[in-house]
């Protein structure tokens, strides 16, 4: 089964479940609504069904690979490039005054989800413009959006982000690339940076590089990091890519998945960068890029679930694999393929509950960021904030788990390369590393975001019990359901904002977060089951509500365990050594 963008349910999830009719209503947003929403969806929905899908397994295959010193990007992938470039889709959230279309993000969401659906070795490039293009609309000088924010729109230049050093993964401030002041306005930048995705590529003109660095007068840690658009070329009188900067790709990373994307170590050897922001506010403008950026990697893991469920079914419907006799309205009939089997329906609704479930989430993050945007409240500040960890880590675990489950539809086959079951994992699995790995995300969550003493979550929990109250009147068991299930979790974030020791805390975030998540999910397909009654969303619902939202209360159980029971086992007792 080839891939195909699932723009009805994009569009269903806009229109019925997250809001998006707010955003709509907005002074901001007028335009983007009914028949042109539809007609984003659907076009952007057509390249990657048929210019992004072809190109999946030639990235796998045909690795981008440095050549002399050149990269050579996977075949078709320039291409790709080209068509996305064409079709406005880099700049879809930028600036007017740029040359972007200035649409909601939750638009730009749903279609950097289905790129990633359709591949996600080239979807990262166009998102890492996205994010640079969004660091430098809020912290760039004038001249350096009037000459850099056209060309990373058009896709004339390509963006990417360089944080990561061999000594400084998550922790940032341990970095030790430098920057110092040439005199005349720009800055000489020399350090190291790996895991750049998209470092260098061979379809466009230049490539800009947001560089965190430390200027001579930075204090230790974060506070004293400043950041540099250092670009490949530098560009002459006219703005166009001139003399060759001083900055080199050493290698590329050989890994696990997503081939297609080069994840290159870059030198930079006194390269010549201009200062974003101010000097020693590095993080913060880097942060603006980032936040939203995790939600588009909550994305990548949901699109490519997507494809592996995708797949999974199709190979479901086609093996023939013994004879399965099931009941159907009062009559027995065999079709002989693994799909009547019990447990691969319960794999294939698992996958697709979740994903709903997932999707529900990050798109309601989004609507959450263009309230935000259109109104400057303060509350839709706060709400996205608080999403933002949840639609990366839940977004991602759910790309990772739909994409094992999907390799396990297959069965033997799936652990054969050729069926492309194993690349959806392989190319996945990332996705809860990079842009904040899922446990640091989780700390966020309990940590940061519950500074206001638990307000913002006791406020998501309101909604969703009072929802619930009104689904009583069509659907009162898995109304109950919900409402219990938000009771607990409010139970056990009463229980986390009152620890004193933030470790406990700590220890139980990935629970509960995910148990968050859990009950989340139950609150939009509670709302899906009310907007189709009788419907197939109504009836994944209850598959939803009935068989995943009850564990939940395994995982609050975790939550507030404590940090004692971690640290119960020595480390030569952790070694095995007694």
């Amino acid at each position: 089964m080839s891939f195909r963008a699932p723009v009805p349910e994009y569009e269903f999830l806009l229109n019925q479940i997250v809001g998006y009719g707010q955003v709509a209503a907005t002074p901001k947003f007028a335009e983007a609504s009914g028949d042109l929403t539809s007609a984003i969806l659907t076009e952007a929905g057509k390249l990657c069904d048929t210019v992004m899908a072809p190109l999946q397994r030639a990235g796998d295959l045909q690795p981008a690979h440095l050549e002399n010193g050149v990269l050579r990007s996977s075949p078709g992938f320039a291409a790709g490039w080209t068509a996305i470039a064409e079709g406005g889709w880099i700049g879809m959230s930028a600036p007017e005054e740029h040359g972007g279309m200035a649409l909601p993000m939750a638009l730009t969401t749903c279609v950097n989800e289905m790129m990633s659906g359709a591949c996600l070795s080239l979807q990262l490039a166009p998102l890492m413009s996205q994010g640079q293009i969004e660091a430098l609309a809020h912290h760039a000088s004038d001249a350096m959006k009037a000459l850099y924010l056209p060309k990373l729109i058009s896709g004339e230049w390509a963006g990417t982000m360089n944080l990561t050093e061999a000594q400084a993964g998550s922790d940032v401030g341990a970095l030790a690339s430098k920057a110092q002041a040439n005199g005349d306005g720009t800055y000489a930048v020399s350090g190291q940076k790996i895991f750049i995705s998209w470092g260098d590529n061979d379809f466009c003109s230049n490539i800009c590089h947001l560089v965190l660095a430390r200027l001579p007068d930075g204090v230790p840690g974060t506070k004293g990091i400043s950041l540099f658009l250092v670009p490949k070329y530098l560009p002459d009188e006219n703005g166009d890519a001139g003399v060759t900067n001083d900055l080199s790709v050493v290698s590329l990373e050989h890994k696990m998945g997503l081939h297609g994307s080069p994840t290159c170590v870059m030198q930079y050897d006194g390269a010549k960068g201009w200062l974003v922001g101010r000097e020693h506010g590095g993080m913060a403008a880097m942060f603006t890029m980032m936040n939203n950026a995790r939600l588009g990697v909550g994305g990548q893991g949901i699109g490519v679930g997507e494809a592996a469920y995708q797949q999974a079914l199709g190979y479901a419907l086609e093996r023939r694999q013994g004879r399965i006799a099931h009941e159907r309205k009062e009559t027995l009939s065999e079709s002989g393929t693994i799909v009547d089997h019990a447990d691969v329906r319960r794999m294939l609704m698992s996958m697709k509950a979740d994903l709903f479930a997932a999707r529900a989430i990050m798109l309601s993050c989004a609507v959450s960021i263009d309230m935000q945007a259109a109104t400057g409240a303060a509350d839709w500040a706060a709400r996205a904030a608080f999403l933002t960890p949840i639609s990366k880590v839940f977004g991602t675990d759910t790309g990772i788990s739909v994409a094992d489950t999907g390799v396990q539809v297959h069965g033997g086959m799936g652990f054969i390369e050729e069926t492309g079951a194993a690349q959806f994992l392989r190319d996945v699995r990332v996705t809860s590393i990079y842009e904040g790995t899922n446990g640091i995300q989780a700390m966020d969550l309990v940590g940061r975001k519950m500074l206001d003493g638990g307000d913002m979550a006791n406020r998501l929990m309101d909604e969703i019990e009072a929802q619930a109250e009104r689904a009583r009147a069509t659907h009162p068991n898995m109304a109950e359901s919900v409402w219990q299930a938000c009771e607990s979790l409010r139970e056990a974030t009463d229980w986390l904002v009152a620890q004193d020791r933030m470790n406990d805390r700590f220890a139980g975030a990935v629970p509960y977060l995910r148990a968050f998540a859990r009950v989340l999910g139950g609150h939009f397909h509670l709302a899906a089951a009310m907007a189709d009654l009788g419907g197939p969303r109504e009836k994944l619902a209850r598959f939803y509500i009935t068989r995943l939202l009850p564990e939940h209360a395994g995982l609050l159980a975790h939550a507030q365990a404590g940090a004692d029971g971690a640290y119960a086992l020595t480390l030569e007792e952790l070694a095995g050594q007694s």
